[in-house]
């Protein structure tokens, strides 16, 4: 057991240099000694230049040895700035944990090491996970801390420009193109352009709303965001301590205005992107951006990043007779207040985070509301059930706590969730009997896995409750199922029973397309089935084409909550970087190694 080990830090010392020997000898048998059978490498660019999982001890020890070969990483040590090697709990299992660092033959990573007993082999502690992870490249390191830029004052001409005159200069792109243009102004859009901006590589976001931080500012009047504030940070910048543990939408809006001002960020709001291909010959993009005032502005960058999120192309799904129904009709992402709804009935259709804030929203305002669900629904108490996921979030740093989240391959991820789920149905036992008992469809996720797999695989499908339940288990808010409609009509939908539920208003809390169409909409259908499928897992234990090389070269999808955002935008910067200083292949390729 491990509590009969010697000390943690030397326990988790001689494995590092044991690892580092062994990686360094030409005979890979030494290698075996150090993983348990049941043991899983996750690489993020450090050494593979791919973000991928690796499973079994017999698999990491075929494939580790090559890209050690590649990439000769070396110096592994305990980073002593960052949380001691402990005793912790992960998955479900009693584990060391500790943060390193390490360098290869071009980068400096960090990586996190759990070390379990092998009870097949006299108890010796080996690795169970094993992460490493690319942070900096030599020489091309971020322009901040003790790299950040001089400015002007000892070189100022004060006959030439100054930096309010260079900042427009650069943002309005009269004489070049950026080399990497970022679609969506959100928090994913962001995150990307700022750590481009600390590699020393021009940016341009572009966003079709008004406004910066327009994305979160025109959802609907009463939205918060459902998890905590000490998750949410942007990159660079966290929020002031004095923020509430739940930010408000307008909030987060004028923040994300804030900090493309700060970060010195180029951002074009008012501008859409009507259409791109790629020019194979020239490694660059033709794109046609059409701007606020109806002009149209050709340009031609390395890279696209698209950043417009899970939740692009609003979904509305085929429903014949809802074209009989005779008041209004909008979807959820249109939806912005029920103050004009005060006194009407209303039907909101879909039983995720937005059909329930939505039909409590309208409720509070006065209006009558049913609640239509579609399928089987998970529903958790926003506290403290939805912040279980986010638990190392409370302690130490946020630099720490980003890579511990990194650092969790899939599997394990799923076992974690599956556990954290159980705990939460216990918490929240009255409240789904409460459901039960009115009729209301519940499910857990696939496999039990929970909302965060949810979220992973579909983009939604789940409520974090904020009151919205407690209503429909009381009759505030009426609940029917939509498979209990026969047909809309031009007052509302009526049962199979023969009744009529009476509508003013209909809200298609219905969800978004996938990712994908948006790429056919923009691209064309031969691009789009290069690319494939967008989020989710496939037959990897990566999200499909995020944050990584797709199969079209130069183009890049980041998208997720603030905190995928914050993680990954680091990793898809430093493959852009390296990229443009040739020290990776535009391709994909079969399997791209370090040189």
């Amino acid at each position: 057991m491990l509590d009969k080990t010697e000390d943690v830090s030397v326990a988790a010392d001689n494995w590092l240099v044991q690892f580092e020997d062994a990686l360094a000898s030409t005979d890979d048998v030494l290698l075996k000694p150090l993983f348990h059978p049941e043991s899983y490498w996750r690489d993020v660019l450090a050494l593979s230049w791919n973000i991928q999982t690796v499973n079994r001890a017999f698999a990491i020890l075929d494939e580790l040895p090559a890209h050690a070969r590649h990439s000769a990483p070396h110096d592994f040590r305990i980073d002593a700035d960052r949380a001691a090697p402990r005793r912790v709990m992960r998955a479900g299992t009693n584990t060391i944990e500790a943060i390193f660092k390490f360098e290869t033959s071009i980068g400096r990573g960090h990586g996190i090491v759990r070390l379990i007993p092998d009870a097949a082999d006299d108890n010796r502690l080996k690795a169970w996970t094993l992460l490493t992870a690319l942070e900096e490249l030599k020489g091309f390191e971020e322009q901040r801390g003790s790299t950040r830029p001089r400015g002007q004052a000892y070189s100022r001409d004060f006959r030439g420009p100054n930096w309010l005159d260079q900042r427009k200069t650069s943002a309005e792109y009269a004489d070049r193109d950026p080399v990497v243009l970022v679609v969506g102004g959100g928090q994913a859009g962001l995150s990307i352009a700022a750590r481009l901006k600390q590699l020393g590589i021009d940016t341009l976001i572009v966003d079709r709303e008004a406004r910066i931080g327009d994305n979160w500012r025109k959802r609907y009047h009463a939205l918060t965001l459902h998890n905590q504030v000490q998750v949410n940070h942007l990159p660079y910048m966290p929020f002031p301590p004095n923020w509430p543990v739940y930010i408000p939408k307008d909030k987060l809006a004028n923040w994300f205005e804030s900090y493309v001002d700060a970060m010195e960020l180029n951002f074009w709001t008012g501008t859409d992107f009507q259409s791109g291909s790629y020019d194979d010959a020239q490694g660059r993009w033709n794109v046609v951006l059409r701007r606020a005032d109806g002009t149209t502005r050709e340009m031609r960058p390395r890279h696209v990043v698209m950043a417009t999120g899970v939740s692009g192309i609003p979904n509305l799904p085929s429903i014949p007779s809802l074209k009989n129904f005779a008041g209004k009709i909008v979807h959820s992402s249109r939806y912005e207040d029920g103050e004009d709804w005060s006194g009407k009935r209303a039907l909101v259709i879909g039983t995720g985070n937005s059909g329930h804030d939505i039909a409590q929203d309208l409720h509070s305002s006065g209006a009558d509301v049913t609640l239509i669900q579609r399928s089987p629904t998970l529903i958790t108490n926003i506290e403290p059930s939805a912040q279980l996921a986010y638990a190392a979030y409370n302690e130490g740093t946020l630099d720490d706590n980003d890579l511990i989240a990194a650092s969790m391959p899939l599997t394990l991820a799923r076992r974690s969730h599956m556990l954290m789920t159980e705990q939460s149905k216990e918490l929240d036992k009255d409240l789904l009997e409460g459901l039960r008992r009115v009729g209301f469809k519940l499910d857990f996720g696939d496999g039990e896995t929970g909302w965060q797999f949810k979220y992973l695989t579909r983009g939604g499908g789940y409520y974090f409750n904020v009151g919205c339940s407690d209503l429909v288990v009381g009759g505030a808010i009426k609940l029917k199922q939509f498979s209990d409609i026969e047909t809309f009509v031009s007052d509302g939908a009526r049962l199979t029973s023969g009744d009529t539920v009476r509508a003013d208003l209909i809200v298609l809390a219905t969800g978004y397309r996938p990712q994908e169409e948006l790429v056919r909409k923009l691209f064309g259908e031969t691009m789009a089935a290069r690319v494939g499928p967008i989020w989710g897992f496939g037959e990897g234990q990566e999200l499909r084409n995020m944050y990584t090389r797709t199969p079209q070269p130069g183009l890049w999808f980041i998208a997720g909550s603030l905190a995928q955002c914050r993680i990954n935008s680091l990793y898809l910067a430093l493959q852009i970087k390296a990229i443009e200083e040739g020290l990776l292949p535009r391709d994909v390729g079969p399997r791209a190694n370090l040189a």
